[in-house]
C-alpha cells in the first residue's frame, strides 16, 4: 500500500486539521458512496436472478451489507494511496486527504475496520466462498489496480475492471454457494462496459491525468485513438448485452430495453468519434452509469414479469 515512514510524513501535517475538521461526511466520502450504490444495485440483481422467488432477508441484509462495507473499504484504500495524485487533480482536490481533513493513519484504520467488518458479516451470515471473492476483489481494486496497474499502462482499466465487474457474481454466490455461468455473464457485462465508460471520462479530464503522469489511453495514445477504443468497444458491449436473451437467460422484456440502451450508447460512442462538442465524452461518460442501472433492472422486471428461464447445471 504505502510505507510507513510515507505514512507519518504525511500525517504530521495533516493531523491537527484532520482533528478539527473531520466529520461523518468526509468519511462517507472515503468509501465512494454512489459508485458503491451501484455495485450493490448489479449485487441485487445478481441474487435475484439465482432464484426464482425473492432472496431471503436474512442473505438479503448480511450479503448486501457486507459487499457494501468491503467495496467502501476499498475505496478508502484508493483514496489513501491515490491522494498525492488527487492533490495534483482538480477534479479530487477537494477530497477529505488532499485537502487535509482526514490524515492517512485515520483513513487507512477506517478502510481496515470496515473491511475487516465487512469480511465478518459474510463468512458468519452468508458463506465463505462469497467472503473469499469480495476479499479478491477488495485486493484486485484496492491493491493489484490502485497501487500497480493504474501507474504501470493505459490498459489499467480493462486489465483492472475485473474487480469492479464482480458484485453480480458476489450476489449470485450469497445465494447459492455456487458459480454459476449466468453469474458470469452478468460480470461480462459490467466488465465490457467499464472500458468506455471511464475512457469518456479520461478523454475529458485528459489534461488532469497527463499533469498528474497517469499512463490512461488518452495521454500514451492520443485522444483519437482513445475515442476508436471508446466505439468499438461500445459496439461490443452492445453484442454482449444480447447474450442474456441469446442463452435464455432473460426475455423480450430485456432484449427491448437493453437494444434502446445500446444504440443509444452508440450514439455519443459515434458522436464523440465524429462529431464531437466540448461536453460530449463527459456527457457519455454520465449516461454510462445510467446505461447499467437501467440494464440491471431490465433483467431484475424481466426475472419477475417475463417467464423464468431455465438454468443451466
Amino acid at each position: 500500500m504505502s510505507n510507513t515512514s510515507e505514512l507519518k510524513a504525511d500525517s504530521a501535517p495533516l493531523a491537527a486539521d484532520a482533528k478539527k475538521q473531520a466529520g461523518w461526511r468526509d468519511y462517507l466520502e472515503l468509501t465512494k458512496p454512489n459508485v458503491v450504490l451501484l455495485l450493490l444495485l448489479t449485487a441485487l440483481v445478481g441474487m435475484c436472478l439465482a432464484t426464482e422467488t425473492w432472496v431471503a432477508w436474512q442473505i438479503l441484509i448480511p450479503a448486501l451489507a457486507g459487499i457494501g462495507l468491503m467495496s467502501g473499504s476499498a475505496a478508502a484504500i484508493n483514496h489513501l494511496v491515490d491522494r498525492h495524485i488527487d492533490a495534483r487533480m482538480a477534479r479530487t482536490l477537494r477530497r477529505p486527504l488532499p485537502s487535509g481533513s482526514l490524515s492517512p493513519k485515520r483513513v487507512l484504520s477506517f478502510a481496515a475496520i470496515i473491511g475487516g467488518l465487512g469480511f465478518a458479516i459474510l463468512a458468519l451470515w452468508v458463506n465463505m466462498l462469497t467472503a473469499w471473492l469480495t476479499f479478491a476483489s477488495l485486493v484486485g481494486y484496492a491493491f493489484i489496480y490502485t497501487m500497480y496497474l493504474k501507474r504501470a499502462t493505459p490498459q489499467n482499466i480493462v486489465i483492472g475492471g475485473l474487480a469492479g465487474a464482480a458484485p453480480p457474481l458476489l450476489g449470485w454466490t450469497a445465494v447459492t454457494n455456487e458459480i454459476h455461468p449466468f453469474a458470469i455473464m452478468l460480470v461480462m457485462i459490467v466488465f465490457t462496459w467499464t472500458p468506455p465508460h471511464f475512457w469518456a471520462l479520461a478523454v475529458h479530464r485528459a489534461k488532469d491525468y497527463a499533469k498528474a503522469e497517469i499512463p490512461m489511453l488518452p495521454v500514451t495514445h492520443g485522444i483519437e485513438f482513445t475515442k476508436t477504443c471508446i466505439l468499438l468497444y461500445t459496439i461490443l458491449l452492445g453484442i454482449i448485452c444480447l447474450l442474456p436473451y441469446l442463452i435464455g437467460m432473460s426475455g423480450v422484456i430485456y432484449l427491448i430495453g437493453s437494444s434502446i440502451l445500446s444504440i443509444w450508447f452508440l450514439g455519443y460512442a459515434w458522436k464523440l468519434k465524429f462529431a464531437p462538442s466540448k461536453l460530449t465524452a463527459f456527457k457519455m461518460f454520465k449516461f454510462s452509469i445510467w446505461q447499467l442501472m437501467a440494464l440491471f433492472i431490465l433483467l431484475l422486471v424481466d426475472h419477475y414479469v417475463g417467464p423464468a428461464p431455465v438454468l443451466m447445471g
